[in-house]
Formats: C-alpha cells, structure tokens, sequence
C-alpha cells in the first residue's frame, strides 16, 4: 500500500472510530434531550394559548435507543373546552426516526461534514381522525419534517405539507398544492429565522340551498426574522405576502380578485420600552374583470411599557377574552386586580405612548381617499379628577385629518349594488351618484366636514387644552359642548 493511500485508510477507520464513539455518546443524551425540548415546547404552547378555551400538550410516548439511531414516538393532544360540556381531545401521533450524530448519514451522502448531535426525521402516523388526509395523499404521510439539532442547541429544520386532493363529501373539496416551512435557531431559540411557501389553496363548497362558494389562494410566501426579548417574546420583523386571492360567490358567480396583497410587520424594544409597526397593502383589486381599486394601510406605536402591557394582557385573558360563541364572559375584577389595572395604566402613560394610523390610502379608478390619525398621551395627575381635567392632562396631542373622495364613494358604491345583485348599469349609476353626494351633504349638514370639489375634508388638532376643528379654534369643553349638541348630548358637567 503507498502512503498517500495508507494515509486516506488511516484517516476514514479514525472517521470511523470517533462517529462510532460519538453516536454512542449521542445515544445516551438522546432522550434527556428530547424530555428537555418537550418541556420546553409544552411551556410554550401553554403561554399562547393562555386565555383560551383551547389548551394542548406534546408527550414522549416511548424511545428505542440503538448504537447510530433511535426511535421515538409522540402524541400531540389538543382540546377545545369550548366544544359543549363534554369535549372530546384531538390526538395526533407521529414517528420519529432520529440519526444520531456526529456524522449522520443523511449528512454524509449530502456532503454536510459539519459534527451535529442528531438529525430527527419525523412524521404523522395513520389513526382513525387522520386516516381521510391520508387517503388523499395516497396513504404518504401527510407531514413530514427534519430537524437537525447542534451541539450547541441550534436547531434547523424543515416541514413539509404534502399536496392533495379531498373531496370531504359531495358538495365540498379542496385542493392543495402542498406547504414547505423551514427555520432555523440558534442556542436557546434566542435568534429565529424561517420561511415559506405555499403555491395554492382550493376551496369549493356547494352547499344545496345557495350558490356556489369558491376560494382560492395563490403564491402564498411567509418569511420572519426575530430575537427572542428579556421578557420572553420574540421581536424583530415578520412578513406575508399573497400573490392572489380570489372569492368567486352569488347566483351570477362573481368574481371578486385581489392581487399582491403585503403584510409586514416590526417591533424592537430598548430597555422596558416597545415600538412596532405595521403595513398593509393591497395591489389590485378586480370585480367581475373590472378595476376597482388598490389600498394602503399603516399603523404604528412607541413608548409602550411592556411589562404593563403584559400585565394588562394577562388580566384580559383571564377575565375578558370573548369565548368561542363571541359573547363576553360574565366576570367582575377583583378588589386586587382592579388596582392592578389602574397601576398599570399609570405605568402604560407614564412612558408618554404615542400611537398612529399613519396611513390609510382607498384609490379607485376616479377618486383617492385618505385618513391619518395621530396621537400622544401621558400620565394625569390622578383619575379622580374631572373627566375633562383628566383628558386634558392625558391628551398630550392629537392630530387627525381626512380626505373623502366622493369619486371614490360612487366606485365603491357601484361595486356594492353589483354584489348585492344589482345588473342594469343605469340603476347601478344612479346608486353609485346618489351614495356619494348623500355623503357630501350628510358630512355639510351634521358640521362634521366641508366640501371641496369633488372632495370632503375633515381635521381635528387638540393640544395644550385648544381644538382645532375644521380651521375653528375652542377650548375643549366648547368642542364636547358642540359635539353633544350635534349629536343630541349633553354639555359636559
């Protein structure tokens, strides 16, 4: 044998050596981790569902440990309490088909020589409540995924809906192309990335006393980019994008169709302070073929205390979240939470919050619309003041200003007579005209705008106890006077 070859030899039975010692190392770690992660997963989904009627939990069914593999079993239990007095629990079971590290296989043959702990190939199990999704995949199992965890905790992973076909019974079917997710975190979750995407959704029931009702979606594409905070949440930027809805209904089987529809969002914090941001957009939107319009919507806030909010937040789900039929709980605030709330309002407006819609555009064929509404608040004195007093002093400013199109308002109008059923273009016309000049002389009668041209504009300017309403300045109890007095109210006391 010559020695570069002897060499090679000696450097794979050393490979060899080591991935067999590493595995059986693997091996015996294995399953603590695994316990470590599910505990770690159960908290997590327990804090996001808190406040719910929905609670849930993943169990370590069992493991069998070999020298360069495992396999293991969970049991994925989710439970609606608000299913009737007697709910009854979804369980879905999955197979999972660990490789244990440093060098899995899986690795090798796609030449990912990096050392890792293991890599989990896992997948949903055939029962009764699952045995439909299977069929239509043709009895593969419909998700499936990998995960590749480091030594260091990092995980990357993969998840994988499979497409299909489904006809649940015969008025109603769905076809999907199939969803692919992927992420990736770092040691202890603290930096998370992911994506995905989805190429279309089909939806089509036809229910035996009305028309037709289809959906679909298309070029669904999700992306994040987030850094877990001091207080346990995730922040950082978030983003959705749909290349194409479309929602065709009615006995005319309209055709309503919105492309390039964005949503993004982002929040960062410095020290106990949040701010955030959010944008959505619609492209273009299409009636039955025919333009309608596109819309712009932008909202934003800062100098939000977290640990109020929190706070707040938790109060609320315990005590006032809608339950699943939409009615409110019939609960009161103890004497102890009731002065946890207003502590925590004080510390929200103590940080001076500001809070804005900063944009909000409609633009049809003839007309634009737009409304901005921006506002500062701080922390009064006492809230046992006067209810005026106390506004003045926690209104630090306020600024609103709208542009009402009435070009807009008749487009609008007009696509809303169509989808009510409306077909003769003359009648259509003459809803569309009489709706917008009814705006104009309802905003001109009631002293809430002015006309301009084709336009109704509107603005209201608070500050230092002066309002500034349409151009008119008053102080603020004139402002509350004028307003019960247009609306049948009374002058503040």
């Amino acid at each position: 044998m010559n020695k570069p070859l002897g060499v090679l030899v000696g450097i794979v039975v050393i490979a060899g050596v080591l991935n067999t010692a590493g595995a059986w190392y693997t091996g015996t770690k294995i399953e603590g981790e695994l316990k470590t992660s599910i505990e770690e997963a159960n908290k997590e989904m327990a804090a996001q569902l808190a406040g719910s009627a929905t609670h849930g939990s993943i169990e370590l069914v069992s493991i069998e440990t070999h020298l360069y593999s495992s396999t293991a079993h969970y049991r994925l239990t989710l439970q609606d309490d608000a299913e009737g007095s007697d709910p009854q629990p979804v369980e879905l079971l999955f197979v999972d088909h660990i490789e244990h590290g440093p060098l899995p296989w899986s690795r090798i043959k796609t030449f990912k020589w990096a050392p890792v702990m293991a890599v989990s190939n896992y997948a949903l199990e055939k029962t009764p409540f699952t045995e439909k999704w299977f069929a239509a995949t043709k009895d593969q199992a419909p998700l499936i995924g990998q995960v590749t965890l480091g030594y260091g905790r990092s995980v990357d992973g993969q998840l994988e809906l499979l497409p299909f076909d489904l006809t649940l019974d015969d008025k109603t079917r769905i076809s999907f192309s199939g969803l692919n997710l992927s992420a990736q975190t770092d040691e202890g979750a603290q930096h998370l990335k992911a994506k995905g995407y989805m190429d279309y959704l089909k939806l089509l029931a036809a229910p035996a006393d009305t028309a037709p009702v289809s959906i679909e979606l298309s070029g669904l594409t999700l992306a994040s980019d987030l850094n877990k905070s001091t207080y346990g949440f995730y922040l950082g930027q978030n983003v959705l994008e749909l290349s194409e809805a479309q929602l065709t209904s009615g006995a005319a089987q309209s055709v309503l169709k919105v492309k390039n529809f964005e949503y993004t969002g982002s929040a960062s914090a410095k020290d106990r302070l949040m701010s955030g941001r959010l944008t959505y957009s619609l492209g273009d939107v299409t009636f039955n073929d025919k333009p309608v319009g596109s819309a712009e919507m932008v909202m934003s806030a800062s100098n939000l205390d977290i640990p109020a909010m929190q706070s707040l937040l938790q109060i609320y789900q315990n005590k006032f979240q809608p339950q699943a039929d939409g009615t409110l709980p019939k609960v009161q605030l103890t004497p102890a939470e009731d002065t946890q709330v207003q502590a925590d309002v004080s510390t929200l407006l103590a940080a001076k919050p500001n809070l804005a819609l900063e944009k909000l555009n409609i633009k049809t064929t003839n007309g634009e619309s737009q409304l901005s509404i921006a506002t500062s608040l701080a922390q009064p004195a006492s809230f046992e003041l006067p209810p005026l007093d106390v506004v003045k002093q926690m209104l630090t400013s306020l600024d609103a200003k709208l542009q009402l199109s009435k070009p807009m308002i008749a487009d609008l109008a007009s696509v809303q007579a169509q989808l009510a059923g409306q077909t003769d273009p003359k009648q259509i016309a003459q809803v569309a005209n009489m709706t917008s000049e009814l705006a104009g002389v309802m905003a001109v009668q009631t002293g809430l705008a002015n006309v301009e041209g084709s336009n109704i504009l509107a603005s209201l300017n608070y500050a230092a106890g002066v309002v500034n309403f349409n151009g008119e300045k008053m102080s603020l109890e004139d402002f509350v006077t004028l307003m019960g007095t247009r609306f049948g109210g009374v002058a503040p006391q």
